[in-house]
C-alpha cells in the first residue's frame, strides 16, 4: 500500500498516533515512533483530541511543537558556520545513544558512543576522509570515566586501555567489558531479591508506601489530571505556583496521618555522611542489608557486577525531588509538588522497586553487548594518568597483553578530559565511595568544580592535562593520533599541546544536542586532533 505524502497527511486536521508518527518522520527526516508522539501527549507538550482508546493529534499543533526546536541553520548562526552538523548524530534515537552497557550506570560528562565510532571506525564515509585506527590497534583513554571508549573499541575489534584516578569509575568500566557468567549472575540476583523481601517482612515501610501510593493516585487524579493540568498551566488557566502550594499543603495532612498510622521512622539519627543525610531511614536499612549480603559472595566478577546494580539503585533512592536528581539541594522527607511531573510526588521508602528493575536491566544490557563483543582485550587501570607506569600496571592484571603493548605500542588516544571547573568527579558518586569503602583521591582530579574556572584553576588545568599527555606519549607509536573532546571556551588546548610537544592538526566542532541539563542553549564542543610536533 502506498504511504500518503506529507501534503496528503497535512490535508487532514487530526491524525491518529500511527499517522502522526509517519508525518513527523517525513517532516523531520528521521524515524519518529508512536511512543514518541504518545510521550508528547502524556507530558502535555501537545493536546490530546479524541478519547483514550483512540487519541487524535492536531497536525498544526504538532508542527508548531517541532518548529519550536532550534534547527541546523539557527545553530550555525549562533555557533559559527564551521559547525559540523554531521557530528551532532541527531538522527540517532535515545536508545541508540545509550545502547547496551553504555547505560549500565549514570555518569556525568560522558560522550555518546557514536562519537567514538566516528573516529575509531576504519570504514570511511563521505564525511570522514581519513582513517586513523584499524582492527587490532591499541587505543588509550587516560580519562576513562565510565568506559565508553573501551566498549566501542571492543565492538570495532580493537584493544583498549583505560586509566582513571577513581577506583569506582574503573570498576564501572571493567564490569562493562568483562565476560560474565549470566546464569550464575541471574541466579544470584534472584536470591538477593528473595533475601531482601524476607528482610522487609518485619518492616512497616512497604505497607506504608503502598498505602501512600494509593492516596497519591487518587489525589493526583482529582487535582492534577494528565495532560489537562499541564496544558492549563501553559495556557495561564492555572497559576501553578499558588495552586501547587495549596495542594501540597493539603496532601501533607494525609501524608503525616499515614506516617503516624504505620509508625514510620523517616530520618536517620545522624547526618554525618552522605549516606546519613540523603537517604530515609528505611532505605538506609535496606542498603546496608543488601551490601552485607553482597560482601558474602566469593565470585569477584559477580560481586563487582552486583555492586554496580546496588550503586545504581542507591542513586535512584536518594531523598530528593525528581527535578533535583542531578544537583542535590536539600533532603526531602515528605510528599511534595513535583514541577517535573506536574503532580504531588514522594521520596523513596524502599529500594526494592529500583533493585529489581536495575537487576533485570543490567542482565539485558550485558547480554546485548556480549552478542556484539569481539575477542580483543580491554582493561581500565586505576591510577594517576600523570605518573602511572602503564606497562607495570598491565603486568599485574594481564601479563600477556602487557607484552603485546610493549612490542606493538599504542596507536593513539581517544578521550574526553574533564572540563575545567565543571564536575567534582568523586563527589558525583559519593554514596558509592561510602558504601564500598573506596579511597577517594579528590586532590588528584584535574579541573574539578570546587576549584572554579579562574586564572589559577585554568593554569593548573593546562599543566595537569599536559602532564598526562607527556606521560602517555611514552607508550605511543611514533605516528600517533590523539583525539581529545573538550569545550575549550578559554582556549587552553593550544597551550596544552605546546607543553606536551604536540601540535593541533585539526579541530572538529560538533553541536551537543539531547543534553540532560535544564539549560538547553546552543552549545558546541571541539574534538582536537593532535599529532607529534614536526
Amino acid at each position: 500500500m502506498r504511504q500518503p505524502t506529507l501534503f496528503e497527511m497535512e490535508e487532514k486536521e487530526l491524525l491518529g498516533l500511527k499517522e502522526a508518527s509517519d508525518w513527523a518522520s517525513l517532516y523531520l527526516n528521521r524515524h519518529i515512533t508512536t511512543s514518541n508522539i504518545a510521550y508528547l501527549i502524556q507530558y502535555g507538550r501537545i493536546k490530546k483530541h479524541g478519547n483514550d482508546g483512540k487519541p487524535l493529534i492536531n497536525i498544526a499543533e504538532l508542527q508548531k511543537y517541532y518548529d519550536s526546536f532550534t534547527k541546523e541553520a539557527q545553530w550555525k548562526e549562533i555557533l559559527g558556520a564551521d559547525l559540523n552538523w554531521h557530528l551532532s548524530f541527531v538522527d540517532y534515537k535515545e536508545s541508540e545513544r545509550t545502547k547496551h552497557v553504555h547505560r549500565l550506570h549514570p555518569y556525568k560528562g560522558k560522550f555518546i558512543p557514536q562519537l567514538v565510532e566516528y573516529f575509531l571506525d576504519p570504514h570511511t564515509d563521505e564525511f570522514k576522509r581519513e582513517v586513523y585506527f584499524h582492527k587490532g590497534d591499541i587505543v588509550l583513554d587516560p580519562f576513562c570515566g565510565s568506559g565508553t571508549t573501551l566498549v566501542q573499541a571492543n565492538e570495532l575489534s580493537m584493544h583498549a586501555i583505560g586509566i582513571d584516578i577513581s577506583s569506582f569509575n574503573a570498576m564501572i568500566s571493567n564490569v562493562k567489558i568483562a565476560k560474565h557468567n549470566f546464569s550464575l549472575l541471574a541466579e544470584t540476583i534472584r536470591n538477593l531479591t528473595l533475601k531482601l523481601r524476607a528482610f522487609q517482612k518485619g518492616k512497616r515501610n512497604v505497607l506504608f508506601e503502598a498505602d501512600l501510593l494509593s492516596e497519591l493516585s487518587k489525589f493526583n487524579s482529582n487535582y492534577f489530571p494528565s495532560p489537562d493540568y499541564k496544558r492549563k498551566v501553559r495556557n495561564g488557566e492555572i497559576k501553578e505556583k499558588e495552586y501547587a502550594a495549596e495542594k501540597e499543603r493539603e496532601f501533607l495532612s494525609i501524608y503525616y496521618n499515614l506516617v503516624k498510622k504505620y509508625q514510620i521512622k523517616i530520618t536517620q539519627d545522624k547526618i554525618d555522611s552522605f549516606l546519613d543525610k540523603w537517604f530515609l531511614s528505611p532505605v538506609r536499612e535496606e542498603i546496608d542489608f543488601l551490601f552485607g549480603e553482597i560482601k558474602k559472595i566469593n565470585d569477584k566478577n559477580i560481586k563487582k557486577t552486583l555492586a554496580i546494580i546496588l550503586s545504581r539503585t542507591v542513586r535512584s533512592c536518594r531523598a530528593t525531588t525528581h527535578a533535583d536528581l542531578g544537583t542535590l539541594k536539600q533532603p526531602v522527607t515528605t510528599s511534595y509538588y513535583c514541577k517535573k511531573h506536574g503532580k504531588i510526588c514522594k521520596p523513596i521508602f524502599s529500594v526494592m522497586g529500583w533493585w529489581k528493575r536495575y537487576g533485570v536491566d543490567t542482565l539485558n544490557r550485558l547480554q546485548q553487548f556480549n552478542r556484539l563483543r569481539t575477542e580483543t582485550v580491554q582493561i581500565c587501570l586505576t591510577g594517576d594518568g600523570k605518573t602511572i607506569d602503564i606497562y607495570e600496571e598491565l603486568k599485574k592484571k594481564n601479563p600477556q597483553f602487557a607484552e603485546t603493548v610493549l612490542t606493538q605500542k599504542i596507536k593513539g588516544i581517544f578521550s574526553s578530559p574533564p572540563y575545567v571547573g565543571l564536575i567534582d568527579y568523586h563527589e558525583q558518586h559519593a554514596y558509592a565511595y561510602e558504601i564500598f569503602g573506596f579511597e577517594r583521591k579528590d586532590k588528584l582530579e584535574i579541573g574539578p568544580l570546587r576549584k572554579g574556572q579562574g586564572k589559577e584553576a585554568r593554569e593548573s588545568y593546562i599543566q595537569g592535562i599536559a602532564e598526562v599527555l607527556l606521560n602517555c606519549k611514552k607508550y605511543l607509536q611514533e605516528n600517533y593520533d590523539i583525539f581529545l573532546v573538550a569545550n575549550d571556551k578559554y582556549n587552553l588546548y593550544p597551550k596544552i599541546a605546546a607543553l606536551a610537544d604536540m601540535e593541533i592538526v585539526n579541530r572538529f566542532k560538533r553541536p551537543v544536542l539531547n543534553r540532560v541539563e535544564k539549560d538547553r542553549f546552543a552549545y558546541a564542543e571541539i574534538i582536537f586532533h593532535l599529532k607529534k610536533k614536526n
